[in-house]
């Protein structure tokens, strides 16, 4: 389905803007959010994804849309209903905060820090994994829930930097330096180390913006990462979307030749989002696969992509 093309029919439209941050307030004081009058129970939204200077979030039909400017990092939580998103104040810091698209309330993540971004939502909507710059100039992956209450941060201690977390399964997240698959409970321990190129080879690059994510089942490993396709008039390494069986070792590339892919999301019930862009690589387009390559466009302008269960 062609959401871009559906809203320009819709009948209900939903404008939330952003006002611009204080220049001499810190990120504490940031402006929310304003809201809208308009009654949000009970429709749910089922994807966000960043569109120029703002972000989105669409029910599948699109007959329901918000727009939040300047905002960035969409992240929809699993049932639909609310919606992390990173905010920057005009010092460069960075904070998450959330709207809850139904009762209308909207905070922000109490970390004490200034520099935390890229919320990833837990399964069950109950917590939030996400990247934090630490006192010792190392990004490592803070967890909190979303009242609030238990942030940590994993393995804090360590001298090794850890980007793009995600979910394992409710109890496990996952990270990676750009050599390493590292696997840490929700205590902060880490639990286990496993070499990049031991698992998908030595033909790909990794860098800090790519994401490792486990199949529910956690048989499969789905990944974006540099490649040696020759793309006329990209700059920089070429980038798409592969799966892993981790029984049989064998890599299977999901996006077509053709299309860079910088950014990918898989959601708990397997459905791999992602956003790319063909040649003159101006303008990016999101679509949904399956498992088994299966594709379909549903945006045919944006990037950063994260999508609700069903």
């Amino acid at each position: 389905m062609n959401f871009n093309k559906v809203f320009a029919l819709a009948c209900i439209a939903i404008l939330v803007v952003l006002t611009a941050c204080n220049n001499n307030k810190s990120d504490d004081n940031a402006n929310k959010a304003v809201l809208d009058t308009v009654s949000l129970s009970n429709k749910n939204f089922a994807l966000a994804y960043q569109d120029g200077d703002k972000i989105v979030a669409t029910s599948i039909d699109t007959m329901k849309q918000i727009s939040f400017g300047g905002a960035t990092d969409p992240a929809i939580s699993p049932d639909g209903n609310k919606l992390a998103y990173t905010l920057s104040d005009s010092v460069g810091n960075r904070s998450i905060w959330i709207a809850d698209m139904e009762n209308k309330s909207q905070g922000k993540l109490q970390v004490n820090n200034k520099n935390y971004y890229q919320a990833m939502w837990s399964a069950d909507g109950s917590a939030i994994a996400f990247n934090i710059f630490n006192n010792k100039n190392l990004w490592k992956i803070g967890v909190i829930k979303t009242d609030n209450s238990g942030y940590i941060m994993l393995d804090s201690a360590s001298k090794i930097n850890v980007y793009s977390p995600t979910w394992k399964n409710e109890k496990e997240i996952i990270g990676q330096d750009l050599n390493n698959l590292y696997t840490f409970d929700l205590s902060g321990k880490l639990i286990d180390t496993k070499p990049i190129a031991g698992l998908i080879g030595k033909d790909f690059s990794i860098a800090s913006s790519n994401s490792f994510f486990y199949t529910k089942d956690g048989q499969k490993l789905i990944f974006n990462a540099g490649n040696t396709d020759v793309l006329g008039g990209l700059t920089g390494p070429s980038e798409a979307v592969y799966v892993l069986d981790l029984a049989t070792k064998k890599v299977t590339r999901i996006s077509p030749k053709g299309i860079n892919v910088p950014y990918v999301f898989v959601t708990a019930d397997d459905r791999i989002f992602y956003s790319g862009a063909e040649k003159p690589y101006t303008q990016s387009k999101i679509y949904v696969s399956d498992l088994d390559g299966n594709i379909n466009t549903v945006v045919d302008k944006g990037t950063h992509p994260t999508g609700a269960l069903k």
